[in-house]
């Protein structure tokens, strides 16, 4: 079969957000008067999903949760200047889209923040879809977001690849059936 179709993860794997997230997390939380440093989070909770990173450290009402979340994604756009495109893996989608291949990001993360990201660097109306994992019933490592992806381009997972950093990631892509490349940033 021939490849028609990339699926990217966005966070550590498109992009190099790590500092960013980090760093806007930070602050929200010690506005929430809960203090966290960075090199924690990014050891123990970078890639995991708002609601569930929250819950995990103690928050436990649903509209504090919700505050938090709302002021990490404001708060995100003001530490872009550490966010650092892959060069080389947004070249080769490029070229794969001038090929007549389709290019999607499909992430766990929050759809605001990754259009936020994708403006900055650049990257409106550079692919042709973005899936975030609001719009499935189940994330990573479930497949469903890849799956969806597949099934709204009318791909086959031998048609597709997939580009992923994290471990639920990875188990996402390969339970999708897809060939995968793990990118370590």
């Amino acid at each position: 079969m021939r490849l028609k179709l990339i699926l990217l993860d966005f966070d550590g794997t498109l992009a190099d957000t790590r500092e960013a997230n980090a760093s806007a997390y930070v602050a929200a939380l010690q506005e929430a008067g809960y203090h966290m440093d960075k090199e924690t989070y990014l050891k123990h909770y970078f890639g995991m999903r708002c609601p569930e990173f929250l819950r995990s450290v103690g928050f436990t009402d649903p509209a504090q949760i919700d505050r938090i979340r709302r002021r990490k994604i404001e708060l995100y756009p003001s530490f872009f200047s550490t966010v650092r495109l892959n060069e080389p893996l947004w070249e080769f989608c490029r070229q794969f889209r001038r090929t007549g291949g389709r290019v999607w990001i499909v992430s766990t993360g929050q759809a605001d923040n990754i259009r936020n990201a994708m403006r900055h660097l650049h990257l409106e109306g550079e692919v042709d879809g973005v899936l975030t994992a609001d719009e499935v019933e189940h994330n990573k490592p479930a497949p469903d977001a890849f799956l969806k992806a597949m099934e709204i381009e009318g791909c086959q997972p031998g048609e597709t690849l997939i580009f992923e950093d994290s471990a639920v990631g990875v188990e996402a892509a390969r339970r999708s059936g897809a060939p995968y490349v793990v990118v370590r940033l």
